[in-house]
């Protein structure tokens, strides 16, 4: 239990990814902190339900090995990430097609070759895949457990197009990889569906593959979100691989709270108000400090600091099913080109992590974005039938997670680096500062550490003259 008169550097309220990783980057550089987390546990909303045996997210967003705070990250040397199988595969006109980005293309005319050889691969031969994670990541992609079979694609008859259109989206796609993020962020920046219109591309590339990609990464079906958010999401998908956790979405939060040093962190404390330099607690008084960060999700903020914004929200229902005879996709990401019900992507979740399944039984897990219908069981059965091809009568439904606030929204315009200092002493971070991923969270508290330790590092009182923060720049 965490004592009254209790006193650290800094004090940072909230243990999901942010708050913990902010504790790593402190802690290593000989700052004194204090973790408090009203919950029971750690994770926030990256949390993982145990159900007979089976592990199940709650939210499940996608992971990419494209981003960099899982290498840059202190603490994440023995993260486990296990990766679907290269690109996608896309259900569309009542047939299996699989998607890669085009691996090493420098040019239309090395993505027009990738498109091509794609086309013309017989059965059960994978694509050409995407670009590997680097050798020196401080984290280990696994790989995939199985590529399943998928259907041969002929030429001109994907989701994306013909050849030609192919070839475009694929040198789109090489150029998104070796973009230097600044130069994405400078673009101009509409909603990402009438960017993705106004770039020019076929509408079938854009309806047929885009629309459920992006869905997929964003949370977001509308495509109402910043065309800038939607290239840095692309440039991840070109660059890398999209991946899970081994074990569990958890298993990334409680890596973090494992290896930092004892008595950081301290759960089932409810923090009921902020200062500069203390924190007052509901049950354990008073905690004096000479920084505070808020680490919560937005609106817990806003709660503690009136005046910070609060972003609507995607929600997300994850429905999760399991079977003895699962569908032959093999450790792919399923996505439906044609909307032909709830579901937005869908997976074998146990071929790509066998920890989270059973001996013997698959988990398919799938993903409803918005609103779900009021018959989602019933719903949602009928469309996997449709989009792996097979019967799902027999299925049993292990759970149904609905997370109403699951995803911050980024629509146009968007602050991609909403300030993390609000003054010297009180500071922010949080997917809702940054982008609404697990690299965005990463990537605010790496930002505001970076004020802090410079703060905590200025001769003289961190807190003379610093005006108080109005709503209009929180």
């Amino acid at each position: 239990m965490l004592e009254p008169a209790y006193q650290a550097d800094v004090v940072i309220v909230g243990a999901g990814v942010a708050g913990l990783s902010a504790a790593h980057r402190l802690t290593s550089q000989g700052v004194t902190v204090a973790v408090l987390e009203a919950a029971p546990g750690v994770g926030g909303r990256m949390s993982t339900e145990k159900v007979d045996g089976f592990r199940l997210d709650r939210i499940g967003q996608l992971l990419s090995t494209a981003y960099p705070e899982l290498r840059l990250t202190p603490g994440l040397d023995g993260l486990v990430l296990r990766p679907f199988a290269p690109g996608v595969l896309l259900h569309g006109d009542g047939r299996h097609h699989r998607v890669d980005a085009p691996a090493g293309a420098r040019s239309a005319r090395g993505a027009l070759r990738a498109v091509r050889a794609l086309a013309s691969a017989p059965r059960g031969v994978p694509g050409p895949g995407l670009v590997a994670a680097s050798r020196r990541a401080a984290f280990r992609v696994l790989p995939g457990a199985g590529q399943g079979t998928v259907s041969r694609v002929p030429r001109g008859a994907t989701p994306l197009g013909g050849a030609v259109d192919q070839a475009r989206l694929g040198a789109a796609l090489t150029r998104l990889a070796n973009v230097p993020v600044e130069r994405l962020l400078a673009r101009p920046e509409l909603p990402a569906m009438q960017a993705l219109t106004a770039r020019g591309l076929p509408a079938r590339t854009i309806d047929g593959f885009l629309r459920p990609l992006l869905a997929a990464l964003l949370c977001d079906p509308a495509l109402t979100t910043s065309s800038r958010c939607a290239d840095l999401a692309l440039r991840a998908f070109a660059g890398g691989r999209l991946c899970v956790p081994e074990g569990g979405a958890e298993t990334l939060p409680e890596l973090l709270a494992r290896t930092l040093p004892a008595g950081t962190v301290h759960t089932g404390v409810r923090v009921t108000s902020v200062a500069t330099t203390s924190v007052t607690t509901a049950g354990h008084g008073e905690i004096r400090c000479r920084a505070v960060l808020l680490a919560t999700d937005a609106r817990a903020a806003a709660e503690l600091l009136p005046g910070l914004r609060v972003p609507d929200f995607h929600p997300v229902t994850v429905v999760h099913h399991t079977t003895d005879d699962p569908p032959r996709t093999g450790s792919a990401l399923l996505l439906d080109a044609d909307r032909g019900g709830p579901v937005a992507h869908t997976a074998v979740i146990s071929e790509v992590d066998p920890s989270r399944a059973l001996a013997g039984r698959a988990l398919v897990s799938s993903t409803v974005l918005g609103e779900p219908p009021s018959d989602l069981d019933a719903a949602v059965r009928t469309h996997l039938s449709r989009l792996y091809g097979t019967s799902t009568h027999r299925w049993e439904t292990l759970a149904v997670h609905h997370t109403r606030e699951a995803v911050p929204a980024m629509p146009a315009p968007h602050d991609l680096r909403r300030p993390v200092r609000l003054l010297a002493g009180l500071y922010v971070c949080g997917d809702h500062r940054d982008t609404s991923t697990v690299q965005g969270a990463l990537h605010s508290a790496h930002r505001a550490t970076t004020a802090i330790l410079k703060d905590l590092g200025a001769a003289g009182s961190m807190h003379r003259a610093d005006p108080a923060p109005t709503a209009q720049a929180a």
